[in-house]
């Protein structure tokens, strides 16, 4: 197995050049989904004056199981979607757009990624929208982590009963970033199946738009 099989995927961009950008959004698509579909949805949420920006997995796919497997079922896939986030956040970050200026976006298994990653790389981001995930491992694994995410705004949607992600997993993802020092808002949709609802592209939309308001028109 390609023990870093993310590392050379392309990473897909559209609004204004980073160079020109009042912030950027970084957006990872599920699985079986593409950049070219994350990019869309990161429009409905998005700001005037933002650089997008949407890693490709390797194989459609961020790691091979359920986010709730062990986590060595996921390794080294996991680690590799990892570090892709990490080296895209750094191509933001060598453009003089700051991470209080970047806001992480996923579905599905990209808001698992996305979450998984902030809580490993806690800093002031922008912000954090998962629409339909949480933190990756076991139900009965330990979620904890340790740092300080500084106020990062965070917020997590799912419907519920989801047929892939439990809604015990997102409210305890929501509370581990709480105490990690992150304002978060956690939304349930009763009924709703695995998909992104209008009331959540809403909130994500106020969400960025807070999170540019001082530069953003």
């Amino acid at each position: 197995m390609n023990a870093d099989p993310h590392r050379d995927q392309p990473v897909l961009r559209s609004g204004v050049s980073l160079e020109k950008a009042d912030g950027a959004i970084l957006l990872l698509h599920g699985r079986g989904g593409s950049a070219e579909d994350i990019l869309a949805l990161g429009k409905a949420i998005g700001a005037p004056g933002l650089a997008y920006l949407a890693p490709q997995a390797a194989g459609s796919t961020w790691y091979p199981n359920s986010f709730l497997a062990p986590l060595e079922q996921n390794e080294p896939v996991l680690s590799s979607a990892l570090r892709k986030v990490q080296t895209t956040i750094q191509l933001v970050v060598a453009a003089q757009v700051p991470a209080d200026r970047i806001v992480i976006c996923g579905f599905s298994q990209g808001a698992c990624l996305a979450t998984e990653f902030v809580a490993r790389h806690p800093l002031r981001y922008g912000g954090l929208i998962a629409f339909t995930g949480g933190l990756i491992g076991p139900l009965d694994a330990d979620m904890s982590h340790t740092g300080d995410l500084k106020g990062t705004p965070a917020f997590l949607g799912s419907g519920d009963p989801d047929p892939h992600v439990p809604w015990q997993r997102v409210q305890q993802s929501a509370e581990v970033l709480k105490q990690m020092g992150a304002f978060v808002t956690a939304r349930r949709y009763p009924g709703i199946a695995h998909s992104i609802t209008p009331e959540e592209i809403e909130l994500g939309h106020q969400l960025v738009q807070n999170a540019f308001l001082e530069r953003c028109p």
